[in-house]
């Protein structure tokens, strides 16, 4: 994994895990449904980012390695693509 996104990725999961603690104690304290809803659709978010940086580094990484090669690994970069956007389907 390359460094710089290494250390972001790590950074997001300790963000998602207290936004996750969070919940839970409201959760428990019974906060209001709304309010609860605004932090969920935080960790919704906070997903995506560390979506995004995943794929980056899938892309940078695994992807451009795949598509140098050609053949059976440039299609398999092409369908682990489409898996990762759900346009597969299966």
């Amino acid at each position: 994994m390359i460094d710089d996104i290494k250390k972001r990725a790590l950074h997001r999961t300790s963000i998602l895990e207290g936004q996750l603690r969070g919940i839970a104690r409201m959760i428990e304290s019974e906060e209001y449904c709304m309010d609860i809803l605004t932090q969920t659709r935080a960790v919704q978010r906070s997903l995506e980012s560390l979506n995004r940086l995943l794929l980056e580094n899938h892309l940078r990484t695994h992807v451009a390695h795949m598509f140098e090669h050609g053949g059976e690994q440039g299609d398999q970069a092409v369908d682990e693509l489409l898996k990762a956007f759900d346009f597969d389907r299966k």
